[in-house]
């Protein structure tokens, strides 16, 4: 069965095992999720589940979205994101999801988006090197060739400057080291996108199901 549930990323910390190994982890804080809609193939062409994620003040919430939660039988949330499951029959609205559907050793994948860093040279956006550093050389960080002389014109993909990150980013196959249901967080061992407090999203590993 497909497991999924919303959390916010808290930051890094370490934990050790039982052998005394140091494993440093990501502290992701999940509160309950809610199941706002169910969506399937019959009505909508596809399946996917809807879950809210931390409550959010009822007088910043329009009508249309107060009457989606009223149904529901929830709280305005703050965060609304579809997950595409299998097995969705397990799942009704206004169900709690809880990050005890996960235990220590599950395999996951974690989407985030990651840290914006503005306008960038090719240098550190696409990682390319840079020219000489005598003191006679009048290239140093620049674009470099703009390609050959025949098409006339720059192609299309061609790396330049721009801007960096602020992107949908997704980490495969990490492992969760502890689901604590009391506290509602989340250790994964590793880094996970993103800046402290953005929104993640977790799902069972796509390329480790059965």
């Amino acid at each position: 069965m497909a497991k999924g549930i919303l959390g916010r990323k808290v930051g890094m910390t370490q934990v050790f095992d039982e052998n005394g190994k140091m494993i440093p982890v990501t502290v992701i804080s999940v509160e309950p999720n809610v199941v706002l809609q169910k969506k399937t193939v019959e009505t909508d062409g596809y399946s996917s589940v809807q879950l809210g994620f931390m409550n959010k003040r009822a007088n910043l919430v329009n009508k249309p979205l107060t009457a989606h939660f009223e149904k529901a039988n929830t709280t305005p949330k703050r965060y609304i994101k579809e997950i595409r499951l299998s097995g969705m029959e397990e799942y009704e609205v206004g169900q709690e999801v809880k990050c005890d559907i996960f235990t220590a050793g599950d395999y996951v994948d974690v989407t985030g988006t990651s840290k914006g860093k503005g306008y960038q040279g090719v240098i550190k956006r696409h990682n390319q090197k840079t020219g000489p550093n005598a003191h006679g050389s009048k290239y140093h960080r620049g674009v470099g060739s703009m390609g050959v002389i025949a098409p006339n014109r720059i192609r299309k993909g061609k790396k330049m400057p721009g801007r960096m990150g602020h992107e949908t980013v997704t980490i495969q196959n990490l492992v969760i080291v502890r689901a604590d249901a009391e506290k509602n967080i989340i250790l994964v061992k590793g880094n996970v996108p993103g800046p402290v407090k953005s929104l993640v999203i977790i799902k069972n590993a796509f390329k480790k199901q059965n």
